[in-house]
């Protein structure tokens, strides 16, 4: 999966209609392999966001869980922390 993808759903507050069009983005682009299409797939590159677009909000819409909502910073703290742990040893200075 592409790791610019991230999950959406269970967080509050909800994904937004930005951030499930810039996951659909980020599928078209890696199933397409281009990261801009040229102008003759250019229609076919923004149809496909489109219907993928449809297609996450859809699901999104129609999940379900018992669990509860998780937060936006505390995931995104977590991640950092992750990063940091990472990127930043010590045993890795020259």
């Amino acid at each position: 999966m592409c790791r610019n993808i991230k999950t959406l759903f269970n967080f509050e507050p909800p994904a937004t209609d930005d951030e499930i069009r810039a996951a659909a983005v980020q599928f078209v682009r890696k199933l397409s392999g281009f990261a801009k299409p040229s102008r003759a797939n250019e229609a076919a590159f923004d149809r496909a966001v489109d219907e993928v677009t449809l297609a996450a909000r859809q699901l999104i819409g129609s999940l379900h869980t018992t669990s509860a909502a998780r937060d936006r910073e505390v995931e995104a703290a977590k991640g950092r922390e992750r990063n940091v742990r990472r990127f930043n040893r010590d045993d890795l200075a020259p």
